[in-house]
């Protein structure tokens, strides 16, 4: 159908530069020439202005789904801080728990850092898509002329910005009280900040896969813990790697191919998880 109307709009101007060439071979005043030349303009503009208009609709589209999204959040300060108070408190209670000995603490700390990042990201997921799908604005979603993944994607953007690069930007304060080195504090916070992006994206499928169901938060944990195994160990390596004076090059690539990965296959799998919530 596309095919038929692009292909009549080319006819459509192909036929207004021939009646120009036409006019002026017969000798027509250099004003019919501007003229018909301007109307070959006008019909290449309107071929053109459907496609400029949709790109402008999908990112106003995606815009709005950003907006309204942190707007909702903001209100609700608890959401947004319980992750962070929780990956706070299991570090604080850790070395109380096990030993205050500084170099003990500096070999569990990438591990105990990553584990407590990756339980606290998950804290927050069962709640992505809930409140959406309490309200009914879910279903306005599906409905949209708009990508149900790309507005998907907007929604796990929120996500990221007030649930896992907080907990990126934490870790090295918190990394101080486990006597992590100081050379590894920035590979802790760039690992993080790729690594929490891709659980925001993993983790979002499990949400929507389980948003119809009133206790969903187990599922929930069954279904995308295996699949955070890549990134903990990728993630754990890199801020290991930088303590010992290795290369931490490879396991920051490895982050962000699998963030890459995430990005290119996860929306697709959230829209369809949405609809198999929704219709049934």
């Amino acid at each position: 159908m596309h095919s038929t109307s692009h292909s009549a709009s080319d006819s459509s101007s192909d036929g207004a530069a021939r009646s120009a060439s036409q006019r002026s071979a017969h000798g027509s005043s250099p004003s019919a020439l501007e003229s018909a030349l301007q109307e070959a303009g006008a019909v290449k503009e309107a071929q053109a202005w459907p496609l400029l208009e949709h790109q402008g609709g999908l990112m106003l589209a995606v815009k709005a789904t950003l907006v309204r999204d942190l707007t909702l959040l903001l209100r609700r300060r608890g959401e947004v801080l319980n992750p962070l108070v929780f990956f706070a408190l299991v570090i604080t209670l850790f070395p109380i728990a096990i030993s205050p000995d500084p170099e003990l603490l500096a070999v569990i700390a990438p591990g105990l850092l990553w584990v407590a990042a990756l339980l606290a990201a998950l804290l927050s997921l069962d709640s992505l898509f809930r409140s959406d799908y309490d309200d009914g604005s879910l279903e306005q979603l599906l409905l949209a002329t708009q990508p149900l993944a790309a507005l998907s994607l907007a929604k796990v953007a929120v996500h990221w910005l007030l649930t896992g690069l907080p907990l990126a930007l934490m870790a090295p304060l918190l990394g101080i009280m486990l006597a992590l080195p100081a050379g590894s504090y920035a590979v802790l916070a760039l690992s993080l900040a790729l690594g929490t992006a891709s659980l925001s994206l993993i983790g979002a499928i499990g949400a929507a896969l389980t948003v119809g169901l009133a206790r969903g938060g187990v599922l929930l944990s069954l279904l995308i813990l295996p699949l955070y195994i890549p990134v903990l160990i990728f993630g754990a390596g890199a801020v290991q790697a930088a303590i010992l004076g290795d290369g931490v090059a490879a396991h920051l690539a490895i982050l962000g191919a699998l963030l890459a990965a995430a990005l290119m296959l996860a929306p697709w799998a959230i829209a369809a998880s949405l609809r198999i919530s929704i219709n049934g």
